[in-house]
């Protein structure tokens, strides 16, 4: 997993409902905690685009439903700085189901564009990305 270049605000707290995107059989998570995130005491921690998060299946196939699994968020709302200058926000919240924490993607078909950062960070969404922005 490697650094993000941009300045990414945090746009999705814990305990935040976020649809996926893949076809996992996942349709939408709740963030429950996010990875090598360090805050102050008594502060929620929050997830930004390319985050490495632990969440339970909401709503999806039966079998998914109430599993712990790995994601990592693709899209946000919140707009983030890059550091040519340029800001960019996206049009919905979105996450992808991985397989394990090395980032390895469960679905084969992502839908809508996926955020270059998190394209950078984690290799494995990157062979799947058909779209980056």
């Amino acid at each position: 997993m490697q650094a993000v270049k941009a300045r990414v605000t945090r746009g999705l707290q814990v305990g935040s409902f976020v649809p996926t995107c893949d076809n996992s059989g996942a349709k939408e998570i709740k963030i429950f905690t996010v990875y090598n995130i360090k805050t102050t005491k008594g502060r929620r921690q929050s997830a930004a685009i390319g985050d490495l998060v632990l969440a339970s299946v909401k709503r999806g196939r039966p079998d998914m439903k109430n599993q712990v699994v790995y994601a990592t968020i693709v899209r946000q709302r919140k707009e983030y700085l890059r550091p040519d200058g340029m800001r960019i926000k996206f049009e919905d919240n979105a996450a992808v189901v991985l397989k394990d924490e090395k980032g390895n993607p469960k679905g084969t078909i992502f839908k809508g564009a996926i955020a270059k950062e998190a394209v950078d960070r984690w290799p494995g969404v990157a062979k799947v990305a058909r779209i980056v922005i």
